[in-house]
């Protein structure tokens, strides 16, 4: 008999499932693809279709692309429910988030 992850995880304490799935949370957020990212929200590439109001094959043609405008992203991440922010990182130096980038959409609309 062969046991899944989900049987597994379905086994253990609420408590201990809630800190798998926030340290599991976390683990993707630090970097994942633009696919992993929106199944890790459990979402469809039809869920986000329909909240850019581009069909199903647009999505899919948006995660296999490597270079996309920020707006593009901001907009994709939108229809996921996050926020885009963007950080720079140098060496022996703190995260720098950088400012500016907000209201990407509003902007290219002027």
């Amino acid at each position: 008999m062969t046991t899944t992850l989900k049987s597994k995880l379905a086994k253990l304490p609420a408590t201990r499932r809630n800190r798998i799935n926030k340290r599991a949370a976390e683990l993707i957020a630090i970097e994942s693809t633009l696919p992993e990212l929106r199944k890790a929200l459990e979402l469809t590439q039809a869920d986000v279709s329909s909240k850019l109001h581009i069909n199903q094959e647009a999505v899919s043609r948006l995660e296999r692309r490597s270079d996309l405008m920020l707006s593009t992203l901001n907009s994709y991440i939108k229809a996921m429910g996050g926020k885009l922010s963007i950080t720079a990182k140098f060496p022996n130096k703190p995260l720098i988030n950088l400012s500016g980038f907000g209201d990407i959409e509003h902007r290219k609309a002027r």
